[in-house]
């Protein structure tokens, strides 16, 4: 079955903001003692099961077909078999959204195989819904969005986030960041990688990189990057920036000039 992509993103976005006002509603009544530590800054809460449980019910209705790949395990995760798969974070953002920081969001894609073609990232605190399907423009609250012009990385204000688990290439990742930090308007760290891409779709940031990120994390706005005008590829080179745990989004006008500093710090072999 072919889904009809520009009807479904409409019915996921008002999935994606049921959950989010579930989400508003915990953030005056967040019981801290219900956090679970699933890892090294890695943080989970009744408010992201509970989010997920809601998205998968929904998307189930919307789209049976379809397998999943979600954050918090609520079905069976990464049947590769199956054409079409739902790629969920529920609360892209958990420490903001613990520690009392306003930048979290409710994240959904669909792919087909590796490639995400619908994306909705709605973004809690601003009550903004981002929203794109293949070949159909990406929308913020139903208004076309764009990418933004800026053509050399010393007008980019660029977006990142920072390794949270795995520490090995810290040295180059510092150095990729001081290149960036010298000839650039200022880097940003969101702690939001949905939101960081959504950002890149609408033009408020010009670029985005981050490394070991995962694929709920980031596969929406992928889409919406794409659909907005820009680039989102590996770091290094072209290819699937969603599963291949590194994702580098640009306005495509500073794609190349970003990958240049890149090549002189990182290594291919580093995802490995």
């Amino acid at each position: 079955m072919t889904p009809d992509l520009l009807q479904l993103s409409y019915s996921v976005a008002d999935l994606c903001r049921q959950a989010g006002a579930f989400i508003r509603e915990q953030v005056s009544q967040f019981d801290q003692s219900k956090i679970v530590t699933k890892g090294l800054h890695d943080l989970v809460s009744y408010v992201d099961k509970e989010s997920e449980k809601m998205l998968v019910e929904g998307l189930q209705k919307l789209f049976p077909e379809a397998g999943f790949v979600t954050e918090e395990g609520t079905v069976a995760n990464d049947d590769a078999s199956v054409e079409y798969r739902w790629i969920i974070d529920p609360l892209d953002g958990t420490t903001n959204f613990i520690h009392g920081l306003p930048c979290f969001a409710v994240s959904v894609a669909l792919a087909r195989g590796v490639v995400p073609v619908l994306g909705v990232v709605y973004e809690v605190s601003r009550d903004e819904c981002f929203r794109g399907a293949e070949g159909q423009g990406a929308f913020l609250n139903d208004k076309p969005i764009h990418v933004s012009t800026a053509a050399s990385t010393e007008d980019t204000l660029i977006a990142t986030g920072l390794p949270f688990y795995k520490f090995d290439h810290m040295d180059a990742y510092m150095a990729i960041l001081r290149e960036y930090a010298q000839h650039s308007r200022g880097i940003r760290r969101w702690g939001s990688a949905a939101t960081d891409l959504a950002y890149v779709a609408c033009g408020r940031f010009d670029s985005y990189f981050e490394f070991n990120i995962n694929a709920y994390d980031v596969a929406a706005g992928v889409l919406l990057v794409r659909e907005a005008g820009g680039r989102v590829t590996q770091w290094l080179k072209d290819g699937d920036p969603v599963f291949s745990r590194e994702t580098l989004a640009t306005n495509g006008l500073v794609h190349e000039q970003m990958q240049a500093v890149m090549k002189q710090h990182w290594q291919e072999d580093f995802r490995s």
